[in-house]
């Protein structure tokens, strides 16, 4: 029930490139460069996302790519 009303909410973060704990935006956290072209986004409060630098878009980043 709960993960229904979150799960949009957070999808709306991510397209605005904000964090979905704070809100504040991801382009100034800290970034690596990947081999496969994507970039590795720790941010401030410790999440960690993957920048895909085709699409342009923020996703959470999977177990295998902490």
């Amino acid at each position: 029930m709960l993960k229904n009303v979150i799960a949009p909410i957070q999808a709306w973060l991510l397209s605005q490139g904000r964090c979905v704990a704070d809100g504040q935006p991801l382009d100034k956290s800290k970034k690596e460069r990947k081999d496969n072209g994507n970039f590795r986004v720790t941010h401030s409060c410790g999440r960690i996302y993957i920048y895909d630098s085709k699409t342009k878009k923020y996703r959470r980043a999977l177990l295998e790519e902490v």
